[in-house]
């Protein structure tokens, strides 16, 4: 009897866990569900354009005039972290269930490396608007999918495949192209830009490596943006007060102001710059959740595409056609390295289930097997009492 209730039982996992019926994942492209579902995602999408593009063109603008771009950056990280800590506190009033926190020793030796990296990355990203234009930004940020392959392999989050080579190739030679002979091309910018990159690629690594560990309890965007931001303004702190410290201090349109007007427009536009800073972070979490990383990663492609047509048409951004074909070149390597990754994903998510299916169906013929040597037991044992 209870090789008959567990075979039933694994019969019943495999049928539907294993291998769920096919009415049930399919859905009609004319149901109402369906509908419903593609225009919530549609949504997320144009939320995530408006606050990245908004987010691109506000910082090229806006630390032009306000030549304070680490200090800007603080200012942000210092509003989001407000903003998730009074989001959080209303959500626990709401559900009456208390938000992860993590104990300091967790809290130093996990949270610490992402924070202090991602400060890195968003304040030399922010400092190398001075220097650049926005479509050589755009262009050179993009870079960072090289470097987050090289950490994820580095890491063991993903593994080597030749693909990879081609791909990095491909993003590399495009990007050579679009930067050459630039006529608005700044070193130093660059260096910035493709410094914080590389930072981008280790940050987005260690920050997986943390949202992927169920313990840690931070895969909801907004308990990760509050426990990340303190380590992020301790990590750029000094080199905020080093750089601009005294010049900030002594400028009239910050500590040493006269005129009110300005002051107050300043501080206006700052935190304007911050909650869509926030609502940009959280934009990309909630996508991400919705639907997938493979969808992020494709609205990102067109997004850049959508931000460089308006910074040729609008912002007096010039290229030539060497650049151009190095733009075309450099959005293909990275569209080709979406697809090789949805494609092995979905090899590697097909393999495992057919792993656990074979696996399933070797249970059920043992305990077959089982159950036919214990009923010839029973007819032994019953036979041997006959005969008695």
């Amino acid at each position: 009897m209870g090789h008959s209730r567990t075979l039933r039982q694994l019969r019943t996992l495999s049928e539907s866990v294993v291998r769920p019926r096919v009415k049930e994942v399919k859905r009609s492209v004319c149901s109402c569900e369906f509908v419903l579902s593609a225009l919530k995602t549609l949504i997320l999408i144009i939320l995530y354009y408006s606050f990245s593009i908004g987010l691109t063109f506000y910082n090229q603008r806006f630390i032009h005039h306000f030549t304070f771009p680490l200090s800007i950056t603080m200012t942000h990280l210092v509003v989001k972290f407000m903003l998730a800590g009074v989001v959080r506190v209303l959500l626990e009033c709401k559900s009456k269930t208390e938000r992860v926190t993590l104990p300091w020793g967790e809290y130093i030796k996990k949270i610490a490396p992402t924070g202090i990296v991602s400060a890195l990355d968003i304040g030399l990203s922010n400092w190398s608007w001075e220097f650049i234009t926005v479509s050589l930004y755009t262009m050179t940020k993009s870079s960072a999918v090289l470097f987050i392959l090289f950490f994820a392999i580095v890491l063991r989050l993903e593994k080597f495949r030749f693909s990879l080579v081609f791909v990095v190739a491909f993003i590399s030679v495009g990007l050579f192209l679009f930067t050459y002979q630039s006529t608005q091309f700044n070193l130093e910018g660059f260096l910035m830009v493709i410094s914080a990159s590389l930072l981008s690629g280790l940050r987005w690594t260690l920050a997986q490596m943390v949202t992927q560990k169920k313990e840690l309890g931070l895969s909801n965007p907004l308990d990760m943006i509050y426990h990340v931001q303190p380590w992020m303004i301790l990590g750029l702190f000094p080199l905020s007060v080093g750089f601009e410290g005294l010049h900030i201090a002594t400028s009239g349109e910050v500590f040493n102001y006269r005129d009110n007007v300005t002051l107050i427009a300043n501080l206006g536009l700052l935190l304007a710059g911050a909650v869509l800073a926030f609502f940009l972070e959280f934009s990309e979490f909630l996508l991400v959740a919705q639907t997938s990383s493979l969808t992020l990663s494709i609205s990102g492609i067109f997004k850049e595409i959508c931000t460089l047509y308006l910074a040729f048409e609008f912002n007096g951004d010039k290229m030539s056609s060497i650049n151009g074909i190095g733009l075309v070149i450099c959005l293909l390597g990275i569209a080709i390295h979406v697809i090789i990754k949805a494609v092995y994903g979905q090899n590697e998510n097909k393999a495992r289930v057919e792993r656990l299916d074979a696996s399933m169906e070797m249970l059920i013929k043992n305990g077959e097997a089982n159950a036919a040597t214990e009923d010839e037991d029973e007819v032994d044992l019953f036979n041997i009492k006959n005969d008695r």
